[in-house]
């Protein structure tokens, strides 16, 4: 699968990892409809790039289900999804004003698990009209998981959890589009200098980059666009989750 004769969509584009994924597969020739709910920025990024932008809640079928339809419209096919959105915030499951709100860990749930469901589920739909190419090919669903997954710390119970599930998706959905000719992979970054992470202090920035043992800084997002667009082209990728992060272990 060549980037450049791929249409992609990528939810949480108007930012972070989501936007420089939709500025590499541009870059590379392919059609990109940029999703976001953040419509003054998604829609300035998406002229940059020459792409579309739609605003979107991927915790909506039917926000997701027009999104579709209308990149479908615009780009003529989706043969990519990319699920980039997703929210991070932290607290114990019992703090010092009691136990962890339910509603936080609900809404963590539906937005990076729940939506990311959402988005791939639907995604795979109007992938299975594509005509196949020589390897039976018709599509690449790329989901965005964390090393939280694997090694969660203290306050990120939701956000652990949900990213859990992400892996937790990717090889039965691999194995539920197999015969539709549609490969599902997980992307699983370490710490990466996103909106959430560029707004800390830079003396908590050096740290978490200071534990990073190769090379000791934070991941740059194009580093991660760079993996999906790998990911996209080798079609013998499937199935599997790749961690990004450094060789970083949280303790």
């Amino acid at each position: 699968m060549n980037l450049s004769e791929m249409a992609a969509i990528v939810t949480g584009a108007a930012s972070g990892l989501g936007e420089a994924t939709a500025r590499h597969f541009a870059g590379a020739g392919a059609k990109v409809t940029l999703l976001d709910r953040d419509s003054a920025r998604g829609s300035a990024v998406a002229e940059e790039i020459g792409g579309h932008f739609i605003e979107t809640d991927v915790t909506s079928e039917a926000s997701i289900s027009h999104a579709i339809n209308t990149a479908l419209e615009k780009m003529g096919k989706i043969t990519i999804a990319v699920n980039c959105a997703g929210i991070a915030d932290a607290a114990k499951t019992v703090g010092r004003d009691g136990p962890h709100p339910l509603e936080l860990f609900e809404r963590t749930i539906d937005i990076n698990l729940i939506g990311t469901f959402n988005v791939a589920r639907l995604g795979a739909d109007a992938m299975k009209n594509n005509t196949p190419d020589d390897d039976g090919a018709r599509g690449v669903i790329i989901n965005t998981a964390s090393i939280a997954a694997f090694d969660g710390q203290k306050g990120q119970t939701a956000y652990a959890a949900s990213k859990g599930g992400v892996v937790g998706l990717c090889l039965p959905m691999a194995r539920d589009l197999a015969n539709l000719g549609i490969r599902v992979m997980t992307i699983a970054p370490g710490i990466f200098m996103t909106p959430m992470l560029a707004g800390l202090p830079e003396d908590v920035q050096a740290q978490l980059a200071a534990d990073v043992p190769c090379p000791a800084r934070l991941g740059d997002p194009a580093e991660y666009a760079r993996l999906a667009g790998f990911i996209v082209d080798n079609g013998y990728l499937n199935g599997e989750v790749i961690r990004i992060d450094g060789a970083l272990r949280m303790r």
